[in-house]
């Protein structure tokens, strides 16, 4: 069984920044996916950014230029630092894992208001 644990979220106005973190812990062996999907108020949960083991990432349109991820295996943990960020940025931000299956962590509320 894999556990993730999200911090890192908050309120911050428009064009400010946050940094998302998630720890990963159980039995991870070897090659897996991290990252991110975000969840809008009323909306689905979409893809945010995901990075391999390996370190080659995919994002989102909306968040290319704006938002980096990236990960220690060492430390079993993924980190997503979002810069200008817009409004519409508001939501909970899930992290996930795929190894064997796919893992959600509980989610974490960024509010991007003024």
């Amino acid at each position: 069984q894999v556990q993730l644990v999200e911090s890192g979220g908050g309120l911050v106005q428009p064009g400010g920044s946050l940094r998302l973190s998630c720890a990963a812990s159980g039995s991870i062996f070897g090659i897996y996916t991290m990252g991110w999907y975000h969840q809008a108020p009323g909306k689905q949960r979409e893809l945010v950014a995901l990075i391999t083991s390996g370190g080659n990432t995919n994002y989102a349109d909306s968040v290319k230029g704006r938002f980096t991820i990236s990960r220690v295996n060492a430390k079993n943990t993924v980190y997503l630092q979002m810069n200008s960020l817009k409004p519409e940025d508001t939501g909970v931000y899930y992290c996930y894992l795929s190894y064997l299956r796919d893992y959600w962590g509980q989610g974490t509320q960024v509010t991007v208001s003024s």
